[in-house]
């Protein structure tokens, strides 16, 4: 198992020409990834950043960030284009720096406005799998996976539970398209944390360990062993990710709520993260 750190716990928008440094930085913590996510494609120079993982020995992963304006169940045709060209763009990414899967809730935009009834949410559930279907064609000839994260209900309405996820993965009918989870949405959502990973089984295809208060993993309430004990239950061979936002990386904590300090600073996040969740693997081998 391999474990990364993404760049949302440093920076936003990433870009090559600023952070660049970050993939020595995230290499000296001891992490064997980066997850690179992608606000601003136009801002990442693929050449530059695969020479640098590869010169520092750290693996690359693409997350799609899906804010205003990217959203494949808009009303709006042009809307929905734009954002499956996105799309594309992030497969191609993935295809060029060896990622094997795009991570992200490709499905509809963060903070979209929710459905006016249950009818309405289907007929969107049923427009985001039609959208996905050539997506996901063009990411299974380019030997990515699309891996599609349920958020927590003041996020989203369209999926919030692995339940909602694995329909949304059986309309779109392709084996290139499972689950990205995420321990602090399913704090959140699932009765079950443990039992919502079992469900996922082989659809899982990415995982972020990210504690309830978007903190230092280890620290809150997640129940880590039962997690870790379905991770291994199921046979899950993807990276397992730290994801967090803090208040020094202003616009992604006014967008996911960050009102407080939840850690001494970012690379607490990081480290007692990393370190945590190596201890936790030691029971297992």
């Amino acid at each position: 198992m391999k474990y990364g750190a993404n760049t949302f716990i440093w920076a936003a928008p990433f870009s090559t020409a600023a952070h660049l440094g970050l993939l020595d930085h995230v290499a000296r913590l001891g992490f064997d990834v980066i997850e690179v996510a992608f606000e601003d494609p136009a801002l990442i120079d693929l050449d530059a950043l695969g020479g640098r993982a590869a010169d520092v020995g750290l693996g690359v992963l693409v997350c799609g960030a899906y804010g205003p304006g990217r959203n494949l169940v808009s009303p709006d045709p042009a809307e929905r284009a734009a954002t499956a060209a996105y799309v594309r763009t992030l497969i191609d990414a993935a295809a060029r720096l060896g990622s094997p899967v795009v991570g992200g809730p490709a499905y509809g935009a963060v903070g979209k406005t929710p459905a006016a009834n249950p009818d309405a949410r289907q007929r969107e559930r049923d427009l985001a799998a039609a959208e996905l279907r050539p997506l996901a064609a063009y990411a299974g000839e380019r030997g990515v996976r699309l891996a599609l994260e349920p958020l927590n209900r003041f996020e989203t309405d369209l999926i919030n539970v692995v339940e909602q996820g694995l329909a949304l993965c059986e309309a779109v009918g392709s084996p290139h398209v499972g689950l990205h989870l995420d321990t602090f949405h399913m704090h959140l959502e699932e009765r079950d944390s443990a039992a919502a990973i079992r469900a996922a089984g082989d659809r899982l295809f990415h995982f972020h360990a990210c504690e309830n208060d978007r903190g230092v993993p280890g620290r809150g309430q997640v129940e880590w062993g039962a997690v870790a004990d379905a991770l291994f239950d199921i046979e899950y061979d993807g990276a397992v990710v730290i994801e967090s936002f803090t208040p020094e990386v202003k616009s992604i904590a006014r967008a996911v709520c960050i009102w407080r300090d939840i850690a001494p600073n970012q690379d607490t996040i990081a480290a007692e993260g990393l370190a945590f969740l190596r201890e936790l693997r030691l029971r297992y081998e």
